[in-house]
């Protein structure tokens, strides 16, 4: 009897063994240089009658399958059910299979970096809940990595504890023990020392025994309804596990048919409160329903506590007839059209409506001081007119173009207006000033076709014009400028 107890003692352990250090998961997480291993779960009987026929496969993308052995990889080494890497890189993500005779295991890897100036990965956390007073125990323990390791060492929010050879935390619970315990298990491996780590995200709460539960908000609740609508009254308390939260739906007349209790919904807080709510639905509501006050109490073995709710109809608010608002949402558009339509013409005919405006307001921006020399004719003039032509450029107009070009391109005390009078192939002997001038300052005259005064071209040199004030006929005339063609 003894030996069949101490078989069985045998075979649990090794099965409690093989089943802590053997990944049964399908998608698995690890962290880029790290120590990482893969192990296939198997039994006794499958190792002894296919030892000879295991293999190992990774396929990544479109390369397919691709058999894994000992010159795959320096960092990979292969133990029959275990592969491991010495360590995982982030090029190890993929898929990999465990092939012996017709078993087929796979697995899912995915390689995540380690966060800088952090011990730990924040993806890979496990969380504890412990409440305040209660056994804090932290333990470094692991069946694959612990034997090999030469060093284990516990760190909180990455700094290490001090507790000496014994990676291990046991206390009663504080509020300042909360934070993120590391324990770092140094793997060596041909010469270097390979470190692999297991965090936990430890929170204290408070102490969880028994309260006087209470219900929240305030204990007279008056809600506006309309009549044939739904209506949700919630009721929601700080309560124990144990506690009983209900409606009292009895009245003289026996219970309502169209107010219905919903099931009980109860939420556990980080700091260890529970919240429990019941909701009330009231469908289409009647008068009778305005007359009775609906009640939600919290019942335990330390008190209650009770709240009420009353249904107040609304004010009938006049509503607004289909016409006037057919009508209103009607002119509100047409006043939209109008605008955009507005706009779109003040940007196509902005140039006839500058000439309209200047007609209208009779302004004038020019000087009439005339004299004779030339600093002195482009000191006193708003606008210089360059005709482009092949005998413009002659010596007599050279210096004129150079100064009237540096008052307007350095004093900026005058404007330029390019006309292109005949096509001109090169602008080499152009100064590379004109370069510089704006698009719509330039004009171009057409030649093969006569232009009368209302013409665009007329039109918009009259625009690239100052203003002046027109005065009305009979008094004097009109004069136009004109452009001399050398």
């Amino acid at each position: 009897m003894r030996h069949i107890e101490l078989l069985l003692t045998l075979l649990a352990l090794m099965f409690t063994s093989t089943s802590e250090t053997c990944i049964s998961r399908h998608s698995i997480t690890a962290v880029e240089g790290e120590f990482f291993y893969l192990r296939y779960c198997s039994s006794a009987s499958e190792h002894d009658s296919e030892k000879n026929t295991i293999k190992w496969y990774k396929s990544s993308g479109s390369h397919g399958r691709i058999e894994l052995n000992s010159s795959s990889s320096p960092r990979i080494t292969l133990h029959d059910y275990v592969l491991e890497f010495w360590p995982v890189e982030l090029e190890d993500s993929g898929s990999y299979f465990f092939q012996m005779g017709n078993d087929t295991r796979k697995w899912k890897l995915n390689v995540i970096g380690r966060s800088k100036g952090s011990c730990f990965v924040e993806k890979l956390l496990t969380s504890k809940t412990v409440e305040v007073q209660k056994s804090l125990h932290i333990a470094c323990k692991h069946d694959y990595f612990q034997p090999l390791a030469n060093r284990t060492s516990l760190y909180k929010n990455c700094k290490k504890i001090n507790n000496g050879a014994n990676p291990v935390l046991q206390k009663n619970a504080e509020f300042e023990d909360q934070g993120y315990y590391t324990c770092v298990f140094s793997i060596p491996h041909n010469g270097k020392l390979f470190n692999v780590t297991k965090t936990i995200n430890v929170t204290i709460v408070g102490d969880r025994s028994k309260i006087i539960p209470v219900l929240l908000g305030p204990k007279l609740n008056r809600v506006k309804v309309e009549l044939g609508k739904d209506v949700n009254l919630n009721c929601s308390a700080l309560a124990n596990e144990k506690d009983q939260i209900y409606w009292n739906l009895w009245d003289e007349n026996g219970k309502e048919p169209n107010v219905h209790e919903e099931n009980i919904k109860k939420n556990r807080a980080l700091d260890g409160k529970l919240y429990v709510s019941r909701m009330l639905k009231i469908e289409n509501i009647n008068a009778k329903n305005l007359k009775f006050s609906y009640n939600c109490t919290v019942a335990s073995e330390g008190g209650t506590d009770t709240i009420n709710f009353v249904l107040l109809k609304k004010e009938d608010m006049a509503d607004i007839p289909g016409y006037i608002f057919t009508r209103g949402m009607i002119v509100a558009v047409l006043i939209s059209v109008v605008v955009v339509c507005l706009v779109i013409m003040g940007v196509i005919y902005r140039v006839d409506l500058a000439l309209f405006y200047r007609h209208f307001m009779r302004k004038d921006e020019t000087l009439t001081a005339i004299v004779d020399e030339i600093h002195s004719l482009i000191e006193k003039s708003r606008r210089l007119i360059i005709v482009l032509s092949k005998s413009y450029m002659s010596n007599e107009v050279r210096y004129e173009l150079e100064s009237g070009l540096h008052e307007a391109l350095v004093e900026r005390k005058i404007k330029i207006i390019l006309i292109e009078f005949t096509p001109v192939s090169d602008f080499t002997f152009f100064p590379q000033s004109l370069k510089l001038l704006k698009s719509h300052r330039v004009l171009k005259w057409n030649a093969d076709k006569p232009l009368s005064y209302n013409s665009r071209f007329w039109k918009n040199l009259l625009y690239l014009m100052p203003a002046k004030v027109v005065k009305p006929r009979g008094t004097e005339s009109e004069v136009f400028p004109v452009l001399s063609q050398s």
